[in-house]
């Protein structure tokens, strides 16, 4: 089933060395072809050169990556468009996403290369920032936008608009509009609620409101969710699943919709969901 696998690997890891190479011979005495992005021979200096991630991603039937959710969330943006799965190795710390570790990688492996795999179609979230009716900048997320302040401290003016229905006007350091997916990583740490990755819904949630009474709203999917920036508001970023920052500016608008992109994330069989929260959250620990 899977010809070529394609490497993807966290920039300056150390510990890529122990792992890489021997990855690259296990493979290749299973007749898999394997190819590894610029980062991974980076860090591996005894590698022939690697190749841009889209490349590599182009050419590959699965995408193995070795990293935390940051390493992923980069991964998604080349293998999501291709409708290609992900094998996440948690080499990184907390890793929501990333749910392997690496001594699961071989046994993962090779239960994908019989077939047995289970895959979790992740929805995403298409984000389009406009100005002057104009697009600046369109792309599919993971996780999340964010709408946040720079560098001054400074609470920035929001107004938000449901199917084009006025919700509110926000005074705070920022909104974030997640995913189910996103929602055990930036917004979880705004106080935002955990929902289960199979619940079609967005979750917006107030960074730091000025009115306590601001709280996380939780919408359906199928929702156009708007975001209007105040004219008199500066120093503003739109960022996009912790990977892309773009400046703002007064009366711009972030328009976000459910994608016609899914993530598709090879899961454990053996761990659930809930399993998976409760070793990340150490639920129930003293």
């Amino acid at each position: 089933m899977f010809h070529t696998i394609g490497i993807i690997s966290r920039p300056r890891r150390s510990d890529l060395e122990g792992v890489v190479p021997p990855l690259l011979r296990w493979l290749e005495a299973r007749g898999i072809r394997a190819l590894y992005d610029l980062e991974t021979a980076d860090a591996l200096h005894t590698l022939p050169k690697g190749r841009d991630r889209l490349e590599v991603a182009e050419e590959s039937q699965l995408l193995l990556v070795l990293g935390g959710d940051g390493t992923l969330l980069a991964a998604a943006r080349v293998a999501a468009p291709l409708g290609i799965p992900i094998l996440p190795i948690n080499m990184g710390s907390l890793g929501f996403l990333t749910s392997f570790k690496l001594e699961e990688m071989y046994p993962a492996l090779q239960d994908i290369l019989k077939g047995r795999f289970s895959c979790s179609d992740r929805v995403m979230l298409d984000v389009e920032l406009h100005r002057d009716a104009e697009v600046i900048e369109s792309q599919a997320v993971v996780n999340e936008a964010v709408i946040h302040k720079g560098a001054l401290a400074r609470m920035i003016d929001l107004q938000l608009r449901i199917d084009a229905d006025f919700v509110c006007r926000y005074r705070a350091d920022g909104l974030i509009v997640a995913t189910p997916t996103g929602s055990t990583a930036y917004s979880l740490s705004a106080n935002g609620p955990i929902v289960h990755p199979g619940v079609e819904s967005w979750i917006i949630t107030p960074i730091c409101p000025h009115t306590l009474t601001d709280r996380s709203v939780v919408v359906r999917d199928s929702s156009l969710v708007e975001v209007h920036l105040s004219g008199d508001t500066q120093s503003v970023y739109l960022t996009l699943d912790g990977q892309t920052g773009i400046p703002m500016q007064a009366a711009d608008v972030v328009r976000m919709r459910r994608s016609a992109q899914r993530l598709k994330l090879i899961q454990p069989a053996q761990k659930s969901y809930f399993e998976i929260l409760r070793s990340k959250l150490k639920w129930g620990e003293a």
